[in-house]
């Protein structure tokens, strides 16, 4: 429960009480408690008073002291039963705050989108003060697509599953083995469903204990070998494959896909007069081989292992040779990109260092918002020398890791940037990138970007679209000038590994790797949890074809020092 987490339900809490047209002083409590612990620049291991800190009072403290104790609040688990189930995804719809949906549900008695719908279609909403007939025509069209079962699902929604279905998996002792399979194996930025598949020699006990475990809305499958469920979470299916210990390679390479890939296979397989399936591979004499692994797998037929992100049935059995030079997890050294309690992140400077040294990396950047991003507790140029402190304090109790001084610094929508030449010039590392007026044109959002990447004191241009993976487009760069400009310039451009963003995407990392350009892969962690983002961007990189090359922070805090000083 580390203070992200704290202040998220602190704002939830809030939100309830917004939505059940509590007393608004209590309301605006919770709110200022949560701003109260964003402003403070201490983790809450560093807290030793609660109520010691101005705009908390017993109230929310008490909420506070119950989420550490507990990992829960019984005051949002109270809320989140009296109020209707239906009146919390209403605010999902554009232009209906908590304020609004009180107002609804006090007044006309709505509960959920349908009786929103029929109050609108019935003329109520219009008659309604505060909202009028233009919202009204608004709301209808907003409820057109509202509540659809969504095709596909993006990659962040699903991470976040599989790593609560990963953590329920290792509990079940009669597994012998697991892997998530399919698309999402593949690192796709949108899959249809999960895929797991899972070794054991008890199948029946396995099955009774995930059925026992799992929240789910409804069974779709429970046979011997197959379990499908949909989750209550946006209603996502979830398929779970029950094999035996010897099957489970060729299993997990055949329910990997992609389709494309394993038709190639087959067609290997048909040249040496054998038929691959998911059991294995049949022989002329009707004997079918199982392997102990997937490269035992591909080595059977003279093939190096081929990683799930790689699998597209095409180009993967032309570039073979270039497979072993592919970026893996194992060389990274660094991160370069990661926010703490100075601004909006979850832990203190030491507790983020430390983070990264229990990592194994070489060293390390801070990198908290500058003064513009208010919203996220930006630094003034007099806050940075601070932290700056704090962090060769650091250094100096860790000699054998180096933690960098630096900054994520807007570049504003007048087209200036953040901070001023010389506070970027006392900098270790600058990184420059747009966090506002999304919808300026092209030609402005580039004229921003120049402005940036010209500036000899900035270093790298981060999540260089703004793109949110399923929710927003970005703000539209013309990536291939961007990419030119940054090549003109000796910058580094990110691919940023939160799975809300992997932004760079494929293609532009692809040209980005033609033309020279350095990239580094951060994972702009808020929090140490954060930190594991690095292993999923890393096979989202391997996509691309990038190799160890092509990424700043696999190189030695040397080489990295001397490419900061040359630029």
């Amino acid at each position: 429960m580390n203070k992200k987490n704290i202040i998220h339900t602190l704002e939830q809490i809030a939100l309830y009480l917004e939505l059940k047209g509590e007393n608004p002083f209590k309301i605006a409590a919770f709110r200022k408690a949560a701003q109260a612990l964003e402003t403070d620049t201490r983790s809450m291991s560093e807290i030793d008073d609660i109520t010691a800190i101005k705009g908390i009072g017993k109230g929310t403290a008490a909420v506070i002291t119950d989420l550490l104790k507990n990992g829960r609040s019984e005051v949002l688990l109270e809320l989140q039963n009296e109020i209707p189930k239906g009146l919390p995804p209403l605010l999902k719809l554009p232009g209906l705050g908590g304020k609004k949906i009180a107002k609804l549900y006090k007044e006309l008695g709505v509960d959920s989108a349908e009786s929103l719908r029929v109050a609108c279609e019935e003329g109520k909403v219009a008659a309604l003060s505060g909202f009028g007939k233009k919202t009204q025509d608004k709301i209808m069209k907003e409820l057109e697509n509202f509540g659809e079962k969504a095709e596909t699902h993006p990659i962040w929604l699903l991470d976040e599953l599989v790593t609560q279905l990963n953590e329920l998996l290792e509990e079940i002792q009669e597994i012998d083995e697991f892997s998530v399979a399919g698309s999402f194996r593949r690192v796709k930025e949108q899959s249809k469903d999960i895929d797991f598949i899972i070794a054991t020699e008890n199948p029946v006990a396995v099955k009774e204990e995930l059925l026992s475990k799992l929240s789910y809305q409804e069974i779709i499958a429970s046979g011997d070998t197959k379990i499908s469920v949909e989750l209550q979470t946006e209603g996502i299916q979830v398929d779970f494959r029950l094999v035996s210990n010897e099957e489970y390679a060729t299993a997990l390479h055949h329910f990997t896909g992609s389709k494309d890939h394993n038709v190639r296979m087959r067609q290997i397989a048909k040249e040496h007069g054998e038929k691959i399936s998911e059991y294995g591979i049949e022989q002329q004499d009707g004997r079918v081989l199982t392997f102990d692994s997937e490269t035992a797998f591909f080595a059977h037929y003279n093939l190096p292992f081929i990683p799930p992100t790689v699998r597209m049935g095409g180009k993967e059995f032309d570039r073979l040779d270039q497979i072993p030079d592919l970026i893996e997890l194992s060389d990274i050294q660094a991160d370069l990109h990661m926010h703490t309690t100075w601004s909006d992140g979850a832990y203190a400077v030491h507790e983020m260092g430390q983070a990264l040294i229990d990592k194994g990396y070489q060293y390390g950047v801070i990198t908290d918002h500058s003064q513009y991003l208010k919203v996220a507790n930006g630094l003034t140029p007099e806050r940075l020398e601070k932290q700056r402190l704090e962090i060769q304090a650091f250094n100096k109790e860790h000699p054998e890791f180096t933690l960098l001084a630096g900054t994520e610094m807007d570049i504003l929508p007048d087209g200036s940037l953040d901070f001023d030449d010389e506070v970027m010039a006392d900098l270790d590392f600058v990184i420059a990138s747009i966090h506002s007026s999304f919808s300026q044109p092209q030609e402005k959002i580039m004229e921003r970007l120049h402005t940036a990447i010209k500036n000899p004191h900035v270093d790298m241009i981060a999540h260089p679209t703004g793109r949110i993976i399923g929710k927003r487009d970005g703000y539209n760069p013309d990536v291939p000038q961007l990419i030119a400009w940054a090549k003109e310039y000796g910058k580094i451009l990110e691919l940023n590994a939160n799975p809300y963003r992997l932004d760079l995407c494929m293609e532009h990392l692809e040209m980005a790797a033609r033309a020279g350009v350095p990239i580094a892969i951060n994972t702009d962690a808020h929090a140490i949890d954060q930190l594991r983002f690095m292993e999923v961007v890393t096979k989202y990189a391997q996509k691309a074809w990038l190799k160890k090359e092509n990424i700043v922070n696999t190189w030695s805090l040397k080489d990295f020092m001397n490419y900061l000083q040359k630029k």
